[in-house]
């Protein structure tokens, strides 16, 4: 076993010194490694391996990845060595480039458990000095997982050539958990260590300091508990800070939700069943944008957001429109009725997607400039979710200076405050109806395309956010956009902060008790509506 490992290591030198070394040489410390193949042998296959790493040569990973996916293989005639990539072309192991000549037959080199280790071994440590961002990520990651010792050389170099910031982390990290697992290692060097852990503040730091070895001393072992005490302290606020921004994120995707629900409610009174089916369509327009441009103009796909949002407005505000003039108007004044009504317009939509794209969820992909994370000390932030916070605010401005600012805002508000005496003042109460409606519809569609990005498209989707519209618009204040906007945030909030010591199922019912409560002290919501007619 020491043997092994002495072997490894110094192979692992070998291979960062083989940068350095000119082509020739390269070559012949290859041709040595692939000699080693026809002997047949584990044992001599393992060596090979090493080998090929220390080569220094620019293929080395792809001959690797091929000996582990059964794609390397001898000539039996000549001992030559070749690989297939992956669409099956043949290439001379020795060169790198496709072969001159086609051999009758491969012999495919054998594996056991202990060389594909050694594979995965070498193929981490070339990745740690790959020019590839993703490929040092991922090694880096693996190798903190492993904490295998054999690779620790390698990581040393390219802890010095790393520039970014959220690798060099984790490296840092992967380095420090090695030394601290390490037998015989000196006192002075494991209380840098665990200083190096406790500095870093993540939870694979605080995972390596708990499997700390057991024959340390005593100096080291308070050090390691004083640094869990810090981590655990420091993980716990950010825990927090996390849930927060979970939170506003949710509350975000609310406010998207519901804004629509509070325009219809507060200017008709109607209790509309079928709002979150106008979520749905919105999602589905976005899905349909999407295929249309992987099929007809692929180059454009980061653009699919933007196309579809204008086009998802337009989709949902016109069926709502339909709605309004088809069922809703022939309603008013009947609550219950028009509740039943627009349930049954919600299973018919609900009906007419699955008979148009069928049940099961569709694929939505995100443009970019919306993949990825990054972080702030230890809270992280998904750019969808970020984008999505963004987009609301976005949405609830325009909104506000609609409302505020053109002359359908002032006949909405107008006619929310006192249908009769609007009606009597020559403004088209009935038009205005069928324009609310249909706006309340669109901004649904757009919540569509932002929910599209972090939820699962389906024919339920709607379904899911529609008693939370319903719960935000009445704490809030029905009819009024600020009490909307605190009302999603605080649901938003408060569910997550609760989701961690209630669970999400005994949360949702915890926020439906308080707000029962609520209601009942204040009828209205947080922020009631002005007027004659409202307060009559």
């Amino acid at each position: 076993m020491r043997r092994h490992f002495l072997l490894t290591l110094l192979a692992a030198w070998i291979a960062i010194l083989s940068f350095l070394l000119p082509a020739g040489a390269q070559s012949s410390k290859l041709d040595a490694a692939l000699g080693r193949l026809a002997a047949d042998s584990f044992a001599e296959t393992a060596a090979a391996i090493d080998e090929i790493a220390a080569s220094g040569v620019s293929h080395a990973a792809v001959l690797l990845d091929a000996l582990e996916q059964r794609r390397l293989g001898l000539d039996p005639s000549d001992k030559s060595v070749y690989f297939r990539d992956a669409g099956g072309k043949l290439y001379d192991a020795a060169t790198g480039l496709p072969a001159t000549k086609v051999p009758v037959d491969l012999s495919m080199v054998r594996l056991n458990n202990r060389v594909r280790s050694a594979v995965q071994a070498a193929l981490g440590g070339l990745d740690l000095l790959s020019p590839d961002t993703g490929k040092r990520r991922s090694a880096a990651s693996a190798v903190l997982k492993s904490r295998d010792a054999t690779v620790l050389p390698v990581l040393e170099i390219a802890l010095k050539q790393e520039k970014d910031v959220g690798i060099r982390s984790i490296m840092e990290v992967a380095r420090a958990s090695i030394q601290l697992a390490a037998p015989n290692l000196g006192e002075a060097e494991r209380l840098a260590a665990i200083d190096v852990l406790r500095q870093q503040g993540t939870q694979q730091a605080l995972t390596a300091l708990r499997s700390l070895p057991k024959d340390v001393s005593l100096e080291v072992s308070m050090a390691a508990d004083r640094a869990v005490k810090s981590l655990e302290q420091s993980l716990a606020l950010w825990g927090v800070i996390q849930n927060l921004w979970y939170g506003l994120s949710l509350g975000s995707v609310l406010l998207l939700a519901a804004i629509g629900l509070a325009i219809t409610f507060g200017v008709m009174g109607v209790i509309n069943m079928a709002h979150g089916e106008m979520v749905m369509i919105g999602a589905y327009t976005t899905f349909v944008v999407q295929e249309a441009i992987r099929t007809s103009a692929p180059g454009l796909f980061g653009w699919s957001l933007a196309i579809a949002l204008p086009l998802a407005f337009l989709v949902a505000g016109g069926i709502g429109v339909a709605i309004e003039r088809g069922v809703i108007r022939f309603l008013y004044g009947r609550p219950l009725e028009t509740l039943l009504a627009t349930w049954g317009v919600s299973l018919v939509l609900q009906q007419a997607v699955r008979t148009a794209f069928g049940p099961t969820n569709r694929e939505v992909g995100s443009p970019a400039f919306m993949t990825g994370a990054f972080e702030i000390g230890g809270l992280v932030i998904t750019w969808n979710r970020l984008f999505i916070v963004l987009f609301a605010a976005a949405v609830f401005i325009a909104l506000l200076l609609a409302l505020k600012h053109t002359r359908l805002g002032l006949h909405m508000r107008a006619v929310t405050q006192n249908r009769r005496m609007a009606g009597s003042m020559g403004i088209p109460t009935g038009r205005v109806d069928a324009l609310t409606f249909g706006l309340g519809s669109g901004i649904a569609g757009l919540a569509g395309v932002a929910l599209s990005q972090i939820d699962n498209v389906s024919p339920n989707l709607g379904q899911s956010y529609i008693i939370d519209s319903f719960l935000v618009v009445v704490f809030g204040g029905v009819g009024n956009l600020w009490g909307t906007l605190v009302g999603a945030l605080t649901l938003g909030i408060a569910n997550k902060l609760l989701e961690p010591w209630a669970g999400a199922v005994l949360g949702k019912i915890l926020l439906l008790i308080f707000i029962i409560v609520f209601i009942q002290k204040r009828p209205r919501g947080l922020f009631a509506l002005k007027g004659r007619a409202v307060e009559a």
